[in-house]
Parts: structure tokens; C-alpha cells; sequence
């Protein structure tokens, strides 16, 4: 592929994907700023946050049609315009009904931003770079991500939330206009099968046997990982580790960074350990161990080395979303589309109940003197976390190793 080519696949649709993880964790720094302007409690802070991920989530099965029956790169940028109103809509809300409004039509608007990318680069990548790509895409992810940590926490110094957010509808709308206008055509996708075939492949989708062996694996992990990155880890920097706001968004820029680290390196490795026949699954599954151990870690309140322990979190965090080139693999390339949508809807499904939830059990504490959330309350909410991220765990082996065949049957080659 000539490099100008891969470029113009490549660049705009990693701004857009930047522009939605910026959406997805900003709130982690703005917390205490919206808990202050708007009156909010714990419950509602997680509600207004959450709601992001219900509509993101909710949109999922209808835009996996949408992408393996249209182009994917139009197909964004007309939601992503839709982001960019609700981010005004939030930029100039007053109360508790208009932020949510504006975070459902933002969450509805970068709904695609990922799984767009990850249907165009199906059509256009051969099969086994796909870890590698789809982990460049998500480091600009987590590039938007670092962005909306120590840089807002500055930005704060200079306007206020609302400055902010009218600063990112621009941006939104701008990336919006360069994906329609740059990114290719790819010839497959003026095949086009009738509205019926295509749900057909969603029913296809959902009642494949590995389908439902990895995904609730891989769905609960990144559940967590954004559930807890997201919203809850500032909170839990400034109750538990005792934290001022200035070092808690630094501290949630190095999470970010091993989060970039993470999507860099991991897909990576994965393409070089599967030339040498080492099954992309394997290293998810070891990760997903490691990062049940760094949530533990949480849940007891360890501090000893919070900043150490924030970057595993970020980078062991992403291990997960290798389950998106996996399931491409063991699908046809018709069903990327609805393949990763299918896996997405299960992933923020997962994510709004444990970021809501976690709000909803944090806030059955009083608060401390302070004013901040109390420790044990943390302590309770992580916990329900990992246990139902080892229960998936459990079931992924439990599937494996008592079912014959399992692995088989839909699969195109060996995850």
C-alpha cells in the first residue's frame, strides 16, 4: 500500500477515535467541577458519565448493519456531526437533564469512531496485521485519552468546563468534514445485500458457539478497564490515595500513557508471537490475569506505589481489546462489521452498569469529613468488579476445555 494511501486510511479515522476516548475519560478530571456547578451526588455523577457508554452501547447492532451494508468512513462522519451538537449541547446545559441529553447525542456521535475503523481496515489490511493496526487506531485512543488529563486540568486554568467542551465540538466537527472528504472508497463496499441478509448475519453472529465463549471475557475486562479509568479512578486518587487535583490528573496522564503503551505494544507483540504460532487468545487471557491482580491491588487500598500501579492498570487494561481482531479472524470479512459491534455492545453494556453501579455502591457510605467518598465504599464497588471479571474468566476455560469443538466450526483459522 502506497504510503500517501495509508495515510489517508489511517490519520482521520485515529483523530476521530482520539476525539472519543477524550469523550470517554474527560469527566475523570471535570468531576469535582461538575459535582460543584450542577449539584451532583455520587449516583448522578455516574449517571451523567454513564450515559455516554448506554448510548454508544444501545447504537451498536444497528451500526454493524450500517457499516457491512454502507461505506464506513460516510457512515461517521454524518455521526459524528451528531457529537458535535450534543458536545455544544453540554458545552451550555445548566442542569442535571441537559448534560445527559448532550452526553447521550455524544455517545450516539462517536459511536462508530472505532468500529468504522476497524470494518475499513478489514477491507483494506490482511488478516494477520490486524492486532497491529487495529493497535495503532486505539493508541490515538489513548493519545485522547492522555489529553484529557493533565492538558484539561491546565485548560482549567484558562476557561472553565464549558470553554472546554465548546473546544471539542469545533474539533469534532472539523474531523468530522476531513473523514468524509479523505478517506477512500473501498471497493467492496459498493456490494450492498438486502436489509433481511444483513440482520440474518447479526442472528449468525449472536449464536455462534465462540462468540459467546470470548466475548464475555473480553467484554468485562474492558468493561472495567473503562468503567474505572474513565470516572472512578480520580475520585479514588483524591479519597483513597489522598491526592489534590493537580497530582490526581497527573497521575491519571501516566495511567493514560501505559494505556498508549499498551495498544502499541501489545498488538504488536501479538502479530510477531502469532508468525510464531502462538495464539492472539493466549496473550489476552494471561493479561486479563494480570489485570484482575492490579484490581485487586485497588480494592484493598493499596498505595505504596499508586503511580507504578496506575500505569499496569492503563496498560494491562487494553490487553482486552484484542478480542476485536480475534472475532474479525474467526469471521467472514462481510460480518467484521457486525462481528465488532456485536463484541462492542457487550463491552459498554458492561461498562455502563459497572461505572453507574460503582457510583450507585460508592455512594452508600457517608462522606468523610472531607467531603470526598469513604475508602471502603471503593473498597466494596472494585470488588464486585474483579469477581465478575473472574467468573467470565472461569466460563472462558470451563467452555474450552469441557465442550469439544468449541474453537471450531465458524472459525476461519486458528485464534
Amino acid at each position: 500500500m502506497p504510503p500517501s494511501l495509508l495515510l489517508r486510511i489511517f490519520l482521520p479515522f485515529a483523530a476521530g477515535y482520539f476525539l472519543s476516548y477524550a469523550y470517554r475519560t474527560i469527566n475523570a478530571v471535570l468531576a469535582p467541577h461538575l459535582a460543584a456547578d450542577v449539584s451532583l451526588d455520587a449516583a448522578a455523577l455516574g449517571l451523567l458519565t454513564s450515559v455516554y457508554l448506554l448510548a454508544f452501547g444501545a447504537f451498536q447492532l444497528p451500526l454493524g448493519v450500517l457499516l457491512d451494508r454502507y461505506s464506513p468512513p460516510k457512515v461517521e462522519a454524518i455521526l459524528l456531526l451528531l457529537a458535535a451538537v450534543g458536545a455544544g449541547l453540554f458545552a451550555v446545559g445548566d442542569n442535571l437533564g441537559d448534560l445527559v441529553i448532550g452526553r447521550v447525542l455524544i455517545g450516539l456521535g462517536v459511536s462508530a469512531c472505532l468500529m468504522a475503523s476497524l470494518k475499513t481496515f478489514v477491507l483494506w489490511f490482511p488478516l494477520r496485521q490486524l492486532p497491529a493496526v487495529n493497535g495503532w487506531v486505539m493508541a490515538a485512543g489513548g493519545i485522547g485519552a492522555l489529553a484529557a488529563t493533565a492538558p484539561v486540568e491546565a485548560a482549567l486554568r484558562l476557561t472553565s468546563w464549558r470553554g472546554v467542551f465548546t473546544g471539542l465540538a469545533a474539533l469534532t466537527g472539523l474531523t468530522a468534514v476531513a473523514i468524509f472528504l479523505i478517506v477512500p472508497e473501498h471497493p467492496a463496499t459498493s456490494h450492498r445485500s438486502d436489509w433481511r441478509v444483513q440482520w440474518q448475519g447479526v442472528v449468525e453472529v449472536f449464536t455462534s458457539r465462540i462468540f459467546w465463549r470470548l466475548a464475555p471475557m473480553g467484554a468485562l475486562a474492558l468493561g472495567a478497564h473503562i468503567a474505572i479509568q474513565g470516572l472512578w479512578a480520580g475520585p479514588w486518587l483524591k479519597d483513597v490515595a489522598d491526592f489534590d487535583q493537580a497530582l490526581t490528573a497527573h497521575y491519571l496522564f501516566w495511567a493514560a500513557a501505559g494505556m498508549v503503551a499498551g495498544f502499541l505494544s501489545l498488538g504488536t507483540l501479538t502479530y510477531w508471537l502469532n508468525r510464531l504460532e502462538v495464539p492472539p487468545v493466549m496473550v489476552t487471557v494471561i493479561s486479563m490475569v494480570v489485570f484482575i491482580g492490579i484490581q485487586l491491588a485497588l480494592t484493598i487500598g493499596y498505595t505504596g506505589t499508586p503511580l507504578l500501579l496506575w500505569i499496569a492498570f492503563g496498560f494491562f487494561g487494553t490487553a482486552s481489546t484484542l478480542s476485536y481482531a480475534i472475532l474479525s479472524q474467526a469471521f467472514p470479512p462481510g460480518l467484521a462489521g457486525r462481528v465488532n459491534t456485536a463484541f462492542n455492545l457487550l463491552v459498554f453494556i458492561a461498562a455502563f452498569i459497572m461505572q453507574w453501579g460503582l457510583g450507585a455502591v460508592i455512594g452508600l457510605w457517608s462522606r468523610t469529613a472531607t467531603g470526598g467518598y469513604a475508602p471502603v465504599g471503593y473498597s466494596a464497588g472494585f470488588g464486585l468488579v474483579v469477581a465478575l471479571q473472574i467468573a467470565v474468566l472461569g466460563w472462558f476455560w470451563y467452555a474450552g476445555t469441557t465442550r469439544a469443538g468449541f474453537l471450531n466450526g465458524t472459525t476461519q483459522r486458528p485464534i
